[in-house]
């Protein structure tokens, strides 16, 4: 069983920044792919960015030169920097880890930005 912290979510105005964290315990051996994903109110869980454990990384086109992932392997924690924010960005904010081809997902953290 793997378990998973976010924190780091909060209110934010229009143009500011946040940094999320996901720090994951348990059965761990190795991670694979960490993500983070959103899901904003009436709309789908959408994939907001992934990082590969070589440090490949990839972007939704929405947040691409704003948001950057990063990941700590020895620590087994995955990082999302949130920069220029706007109220779009509003949305719960989901963590997954990959771990011997079982997906993990965190809780959430609220991202709530203000115009």
């Amino acid at each position: 069983q793997v378990w998973l912290a976010e924190s780091g979510g909060g209110l934010v105005q229009a143009g500011g920044s946040l940094r999320l964290s996901c720090a994951a315990s348990g059965s761990i051996f190795s991670i694979n792919d960490m993500s983070w994903y959103r899901q904003a109110p009436g709309k789908q869980r959408e994939l907001v960015s992934v990082i590969t454990r070589d440090g490949n990384t990839n972007y939704a086109d929405s947040v691409k030169g704003r948001f950057t992932i990063s990941r700590d392997n020895a620590k087994n924690t995955v990082y999302l920097q949130m920069n220029s924010l706007k109220p779009e960005d509003t949305a719960v904010y989901y963590c997954k880890v990959l771990v011997r081809a079982v997906n993990y997902w965190g809780r959430g953290t609220q991202v709530t930005v203000s115009s």
